[in-house]
């Protein structure tokens, strides 16, 4: 076993759950002095978070090509910008030469991974759903090991290279406010606050839906609106309600201050809700508009006692508002539920975990 010369390189992108949980242990390799690169598309929301949060670290750009699940004439050019992202990819790689690859999934990893491979570098790969995504899938087999989030998604891996470790939590998620919260919003104590979200690009459905009731929800919540880039509404703002494109260190002091959430059933989030003890709204993204990992892991939290869940093709203000009524007075029965849980890892035990596994595999 070789000692690691402490160079390490994440990849990830296209959306913010391709990239929360390197965002939340990159700190940890930077705290052990580690040189830290991060491989990302020009133009990915990864770039955004990675140069805001971490200014310090190398963040270096490859050519992405997109896995399309539907007909259209840039499924042609695709193969090519894969096959250029593997080259350019290579090409850092051989640069920096990294102990091992921290790979979060999105496009934007398979060309990172591929080139890994043909370096011979390690990688370790985290997939968050409660089945892998397509780029995650293509990437496994190349993988040294593999770090689940359900324990269900564990029995369907290779035993030598899965391993079930859990939600990885930010730190910060802990560190929220609940009066700064409200004041961040300008809110009261008189009613309870009802934090809506859509995932980092919005959800035009649970947005149309929040705004066409906003006078009839106002009567009995404060309402924390993150609506997604450019959709929010500047001619609704009110007293009482509080919309934004999308946050980044305010999120922790509103969800401190929320007594309930409705949200989509990305993993990371969801996991953030149960480790806050929030009791939740599921609203998980169709199986027409995606392939389907948000309702296994809406029902997974359901069967778990941890939420109520509406399927996207059943909503309606009828059936939002009754929901959203048994969610808050069940409230301590949820809670009850998610304390009986403690299935996520820290940053600093995730650190630990990986950098002891990833030790072996040099």
């Amino acid at each position: 076993m070789e000692i690691l010369t402490k160079k390490v390189v994440f990849t990830g992108g296209g959306s913010a759950g391709h990239v929360s949980v390197n965002a939340a242990i990159i700190p940890e390799f930077l705290k052990h002095e580690w040189d830290v690169t991060y491989i990302g598309s020009k133009k990915g929301i990864e770039k955004d978070i990675i140069e805001k949060e971490f200014p310090e670290i190398r963040y270096e750009t490859i050519s992405v090509g997109k896995f399309r699940r539907y007909l259209s004439v840039e499924n042609a050019k695709d193969p090519f910008r894969v096959i250029k992202g593997i080259f350019d990819a290579r090409k850092i790689l051989k640069r920096t030469k990294p102990d091992f690859i921290f790979s979060k999934g999105g496009f934007v990893s398979v060309p990172v991974v591929l080139a890994a491979r043909m370096l011979k570098i390690p990688i370790a790969i985290h997939e968050s759903d409660y089945t892998p995504g397509l780029a995650n899938k293509i990437a496994m087999p190349l993988a040294s090991k593999i770090f689940t989030t359900f324990e269900e998604t564990e029995k369907d891996l290779p035993k030598d290279k899965a391993m079930y470790l859990g939600a990885v939590l930010r730190d910060g998620i802990f560190t929220g406010k609940p009066s700064k919260g409200k004041a961040i919003c300008d809110f009261t104590n008189s009613r309870p606050v009802l934090l809506v979200m859509g995932g980092s690009l919005g959800a035009v459905k649970i947005n149309n839906l929040i705004t066409d009731n906003l006078d009839q929800l106002l009567k009995d919540y404060q309402i924390i609106h993150i609506c997604g880039k450019g959709n929010v509404k500047s001619e609704l703002k009110q007293r009482g309600y509080a919309p934004f494109e999308y946050v980044h260190e305010e999120l922790f002091d509103l969800l401190a201050c929320a007594d309930v959430v409705v949200s989509r059933a990305g993993s990371n989030s969801i996991f953030e809700f149960l480790g806050l003890q929030k009791p939740m709204l599921l609203i998980p993204l169709s199986a027409a508009a995606s392939r389907g990992d948000q309702i296994l892991n809406a029902a997974s939290f359901e069967k778990q006692g941890f939420c109520k869940v509406i399927q996207e093709e059943e909503l309606s203000d009828q059936v939002f508002n009754q929901a959203l009524l048994d969610l808050v007075n069940n409230s301590d029965a949820y809670q009850t539920k998610m304390r009986q849980k403690r299935p996520f890892k820290t940053a600093a035990e995730m650190y630990e975990l990986l950098t002891n596994v990833m030790k072996s595999k040099k």
